[in-house]
């Protein structure tokens, strides 16, 4: 079991801090791989500048959109295919930071406080 059942009292604040911590270096390790791989595929396929491909990487992650349209077919086709895996990182990532406080919130709610062996 990833997280501490119900019957067993909740993890202190320094160890949910510490959980926290390793869940925010899952996300950000997530984000600097996608960041890298946008990067990669701008500079390949639209033969962007580095600074050009972070900033449609980074829009993308960010939900915004693509800064620079595509102008090659390849690119058309990393950019769409790009812009769907984005989307799918963006709520990967989200998930991965939110789920550590709610399961604290409903493990508070619904702590039995009489612990079982």
């Amino acid at each position: 079991m990833i997280y501490e059942h119900h019957r067993i009292r909740p993890i202190s604040r320094a160890a949910f801090l510490a959980r926290m911590a390793r869940h925010g270096a899952l996300a950000f390790t997530v984000t600097l791989i996608s960041i890298a791989l946008g990067m990669a595929g701008y500079e390949y396929f639209e033969d962007l500048p580095w600074r050009d491909a972070f900033l449609n990487t980074a829009m993308l992650l960010g939900g915004m959109g693509p800064v620079d349209p595509p102008k090659t077919p390849g690119g058309k086709i990393f950019a769409g295919l790009y812009a769907l895996y984005a989307g799918l990182v963006f709520l990967i990532v989200a998930g991965v930071l939110l789920v550590p406080v709610l399961h604290r919130v409903l493990h508070r709610f619904h702590w039995e406080t009489k612990e079982k062996p």
